[in-house]
């Protein structure tokens, strides 16, 4: 690589830090963190636990997110003193420093620009993510394990905190429902683009002709809505509450009290389910908190329609729509509808290699929002 083709690509890698200066608005961020701060030393800070925990994650996330800006001008400023170097002395030592730093520079400014794709409003949120499997008996609820195994995978790849909600075992095998809580750093804003209808195509281990089946499994994922962002209560009257066994993941530990919840909305019909906690009481908190999170939900995709109404828009609804095929036989394929972003090393996939689909989600939904 020549030294002008350098200074090129370094060019350009400028510009869009420069970009990133202007999107960041670093001034009123470091402001948010000096807030924080003074809050921090509050004696009565820490008495409100989940409080405390949200500003606390909400500090760590503004600092980092400036601590890797400052570094990707410190790698420029340095990449831009080796080439005014070169350009006085023909050094091959300095050369090759050159180009180590300069591929150090465009990782972290890729990395950096996945980051502002998270630029919604409760991408930053913790998120509740199911599975349901759909029709087709043992081979639909065999495919949805094999589906929240992979994200599974992918969750301790990324290192995201989950536990299990609420877990409904298949009549034979597999598992028919399952909820979890995602925890961590920008979860809603990378398993937002999950939701859909996921196909699987496979020779069914259940039917003894060996002949193709296909299933389906369907994904949904809200954000956790903090008690600051929900400020509405439910009437207890509006709420039927039921009680019963509960069984672990994969129906281990079954309990012998009747500790889980179910929660029904009757206005509306949404049910919720805990039986994360041997304690009802805390089942019912959880599933309390997941049913305001799912109503909170409804009120803001009422007023998105109606503001589509008025825009005379038409969205296709995501919820039922088919987002992603994974064919095993007669040939291994793994592909997206909406991105077409496309892979046959299903084995990778499987293991929870599926970084590159939710980064052209990403790229997909930021570029459709500029459009729109």
């Amino acid at each position: 690589m020549e030294l002008t083709d350098i200074k090129k690509e370094l060019e350009e890698i400028e510009k869009n830090i420069n970009d990133f200066k202007i999107s960041l608005n670093l001034d009123t961020k470091k402001e948010r963190i000096s807030e924080l701060d003074n809050m921090m030393l509050d004696p009565n800070f820490w008495t409100d636990t989940d409080k405390s925990t949200k500003l606390t994650l909400e500090s760590k996330s503004l600092k980092k997110e400036i601590l890797e800006f400052e570094e990707l001008i410190s790698l420029l400023e340095h990449t831009k003193d080796l080439i005014e170097y070169l350009k006085l002395e023909n050094d091959s030592e300095i050369f090759n420093e050159l180009l180590e730093y300069k591929k150090e520079l465009a990782n972290k400014e890729k990395n950096f620009t996945l980051r502002l794709l998270f630029s919604e409003k409760y991408d930053k949120n913790n998120s509740i993510f199911e599975i349901h499997s759909g029709a087709g008996g043992s081979d639909a609820t065999d495919c949805a394990e094999i589906l929240l195994k992979m994200y599974e995978r992918f969750f301790q790849k990324q290192g995201l905190n989950y536990k299990f909600i609420n877990y409904q075992s298949g009549d034979i095998c597999g598992i028919k429902s399952v909820t979890l809580k995602v925890e961590g750093e920008f979860s809603y804003g990378l398993l937002k683009g999950e939701k859909g209808v996921h196909r699987f195509i496979r020779i069914s281990p259940f039917d003894p002709s060996g002949k193709r089946h296909t299933s389906f499994c369907s994904v949904d994922v809200i954000p956790e809505f903090s008690d600051e962002e929900i400020t509405f209560d439910i009437p207890q009257d509006e709420l039927k509450i039921d009680t019963y066994r509960a069984g672990g993941a994969g129906g281990q530990h079954v309990n012998t009290t009747d500790s889980a919840v179910r929660i029904t909305h009757i206005p509306t019909s949404i049910t919720v389910q805990s039986q994360s906690e041997r304690s009802q009481l805390i089942n019912k908190e959880t599933a309390l908190k997941e049913l305001k999170s799912r109503l909170y939900r409804k009120q803001l995709e009422e007023k998105e329609q109606e503001i589509n109404k008025i825009r005379g828009e038409q969205k296709a609804i995501s919820w039922g729509s088919q987002i992603r095929t994974y064919v095993f036989t007669p040939y291994t394929s793994v592909k997206d509808h909406r991105t077409n972003h496309e892979v046959s090393t299903i084995d990778k996939v499987m293991n929870g290699e599926i970084f590159d689909f939710i980064e052209s989600y990403l790229h997909y939904n930021y570029e459709n929002k500029i459009k729109s």
